[in-house]
């Protein structure tokens, strides 16, 4: 490492806003967007790899409960319900994670739309401001996707059907495992609560499931993949 001048003087004015200087070169500022848009993209990753890992956790878990709920008559249905509640904390976990990771990602997006497609396409920028919107995100960090769209996108996208296969698995487990002299509604109680009410909060909690992912809502978060209609200039 190069050893500053002696007069150096960190704060002084000409050197606390260096980085301004930037702005004005072409060549420097560039350069700068490269080495910013290499970070962005590395945080991305690093969240995108903490989300797949919280869903590699749910995948597993939802196979072991089914192998061990089916793996003989005598055992307990409300097995099958723990896993529920696991699969609402790791939903809560992965949208958490989703939000942060949405941060990085529509920083990415900005770099991708405004500088690097122009540069291939010179069409003009999607977002005029973008220099002003990317600084004021670096001075100040937001969360820009609301966890109720958060939660929405992920229980499409995983756990709305790994719930779907835990019910039908208990359902299953009611009825075709069920006690004989119970009855389904009669084998769903769970030690001090009877059946009757096991059954409307387990039918309760997937109608809030299923309002919450078809609740019509404009997407918030920017840069949402979607299918291109004429593929067949791209393969």
């Amino acid at each position: 490492m190069a050893t500053p001048p002696e007069d150096f003087d960190p704060e002084s004015p000409a050197e606390r806003e260096v980085a301004g200087e930037a702005a004005t070169d072409r060549s420097d500022f560039l350069s700068l967007m490269g080495h910013a848009y290499r970070g962005e993209l590395g945080r991305t990753t690093a969240w995108r790899t903490r989300i797949d890992r919280t869903t590699n956790w749910a995948v597993v878990l939802t196979a072991t409960l089914l192998t061990w709920a089916f793996s003989g008559d005598s055992r307990p249905h409300y097995v099958l319900l723990v896993g529920m509640g696991m699969m609402v904390v790791f939903l809560g976990i992965e949208a958490r994670r989703y939000r942060i990771y949405d941060v990085w990602r529509s920083r990415v997006r900005l770099f991708e739309e405004n500088v690097f497609a122009n540069a291939l396409d010179p069409e003009g920028a999607e977002q005029p401001d973008w220099r002003e919107l990317l600084s004021e995100d670096l001075r100040e960090p937001t969360i820009k996707t609301p966890a109720r769209e958060a939660i929405a996108r992920r229980l499409r996208r995983v756990y709305a059907p790994l719930l779907s296969v835990l019910l039908a698995a208990w359902i299953i487990r009611l009825t075709v495992f069920a006690d004989s002299t119970k009855g389904p509604v009669g084998t769903a109680a769970v030690g001090g609560v009877p059946g009757t009410a096991v059954l409307v909060i387990v039918g309760l909690f997937y109608v809030c499931m299923v309002m919450l992912v078809l609740w019509p809502a404009s997407r918030q978060a920017k840069g949402e993949l979607g299918e291109e209609a004429d593929t067949d200039k791209w393969r």
